[in-house]
């Protein structure tokens, strides 16, 4: 109920035998000895209840008077009336819950550096976003997205990743994972055969092809990216790729394999979907632009935030061909179900003020660093591990001596260190075998504790693998 602008609302129902104030008595008493009014909670004053439950004042105030009287309520002049503190009930006993466990050091792929989320600059982006935003803005969502972020979208792909879609091919959606499960429904994407995936890449993302019955083939991966000639012979007609930074290996996908990609494409009147999960972090070598700007009709290029601001924010964006952006946003539904609309403003604003790109130039610092920490203490403590996958990204491979996966990974348990083995992320269908390996994220891990946990990398990976390790230089 409104309190018609004369104090704060508060629900109480009346009922049962007696009058009026008697029922509103008993119904705050049970309120307060039941916990659903906690100790120290201000009720309105009582001309504000009793204009909103329709009685006299006199009734409220009696009923206010006789709880403070019997201790469930204290009143103050200038402090209002409120619960008072003795009236709390014991609290209920809640079942035990097991804290779920977290290991001392973590190095799993597939954080950002959190603590480097531009907090400042993201709430003056907000402010300023709140500020203009046109009323509208405050209804139903666009199941497309707000177009000021799809214009600021398209600006910054196209000059950054070279990507080339208007606004009206932007659809926004929640995250990468969001963007494949709507495009996984579809028939240009289903076409009643399976999809081609690359052989390595997250099973998450595999698992969400799965639910959506689409059996995944996988397509080999060696040092120049997907083997894309052997796409003919998947009989596939969509292909999920990682071109930029091929995950987890590292690769960048070879030009002459980007060109036969979207051939095959093209020949098969198929589609490749186009996993831009890290692309503006490179270090090493020029930036690879987006598969997509070969042909903006055969390629879906998804991108998100997850990698370069934070995976807390769950935004992420299609640019499609023409022939899907209806399909797509009548797969969404009307209305936009689970993206901010202030949110996307905000990082419309964030975008076009600069702050993106200077937030992606100070992070490229700053991994550029970690990568390099990481690859010196391997080069003189372990170099018998090989380092691969490290010209970009947020991660980097280490080859194993063959045989030494598992024990690498049970060393690094027994010392509180997380982290992923390269076989989980090969598909269950790939053929020849495994080589060992595991995958470190080197992004997450906090200032203060990223030699420590180095350390401990070093000395799992020398133990495993029957090498000396001396101590870090510091």
């Amino acid at each position: 109920m409104e309190g018609g602008g004369l104090g704060r609302d508060l629900h109480v129902e009346l009922g049962g035998p007696g009058g009026r104030r008697a029922a509103l008595t008993a119904a705050l008493r049970e309120a307060v000895s039941s916990g659903r009014l906690a100790p120290g909670t201000t009720l309105p004053p009582y001309r504000s209840l009793a204009a909103d439950l329709g009685l006299a004042r006199n009734t409220v105030a009696e009923a206010y008077a006789e709880l403070v009287a019997e201790g469930w309520l204290t009143a103050r002049q200038g402090s209002g009336t409120r619960v008072a503190d003795r009236a709390a009930p014991p609290p209920a006993a809640e079942p035990p819950t097991a804290p779920a466990a977290r290991p001392a050091y973590d190095l799993r792929q597939g954080q950002p550096h959190t603590g480097s989320f531009p907090r400042s600059a993201w709430l003056a982006a907000a402010r300023r976003a709140l500020t203009a935003a046109p009323n509208d803005a405050f209804g139903p969502g666009d199941p497309r997205g707000r177009r000021e972020l799809r214009e600021a979208l398209a600006g910054y792909l196209a000059r950054a990743r070279g990507v080339r879609a208007s606004p009206e091919r932007i659809v926004v959606c929640s995250g990468f994972a969001g963007g494949l499960r709507l495009l996984a429904g579809l028939p240009q994407v289903r076409r009643g055969r399976p999809m081609a995936v690359e052989e390595y890449g997250l099973a998450h993302h595999r698992g969400i092809l799965d639910l959506a019955g689409l059996r995944t083939v996988p397509v080999p991966v060696d040092v120049d990216g997907a083997d894309t000639a052997a796409l003919p012979g998947t009989r596939a007609r969509s292909v999920l790729l990682t071109p930029a930074h091929q995950f987890p290996t590292g690769v960048p996908l070879h030009p002459s394999r980007r060109a036969a990609a979207v051939e095959w494409a093209r020949h098969a009147d198929g589609l490749v979907l186009e996993d831009d999960y890290d692309g503006e972090f490179r270090f090493d070598r020029q930036p690879v632009g987006a598969l997509q700007g070969l042909d903006p009709e055969r390629v879906v290029y998804v991108g998100s935030a997850s990698k370069s601001l934070t995976p807390a924010l769950r935004m992420g964006w299609m640019a499609l061909p023409a022939h899907m952006v209806e399909p797509v946003v009548e797969a969404k539904g009307a209305r936009e179900q689970t993206l901010s609309a202030l949110d996307q403003l905000t990082l419309a604003e964030f975008v076009e003020s600069g702050g993106y790109d200077r937030h992606l130039r100070g992070m490229r610092q700053r991994y550029r660093r970690r990568r390099d920490q990481l690859a010196a203490a391997l080069a003189a403590r372990v170099p018998h591990v090989e380092v691969a996958g490290v010209a970009a990204g947020l991660h980097a491979v280490l080859r194993l001596p063959p045989g030494t996966e598992a024990a690498v990974l049970a060393a690094a348990g027994r010392a509180g260190l997380a982290l992923d083995p390269l076989s989980a992320f090969r598909h269950p269908s790939a053929a020849g075998a495994a080589p060992d390996g595991v995958v470190v994220g080197y992004a997450a891990p906090p200032d203060h504790a990223f030699t420590a946990t180095l350390d401990v990398l070093c000395r799992a990976l020398a133990q495993a693998t029957r090498r000396p390790a001396d101590p870090l230089t510091r």
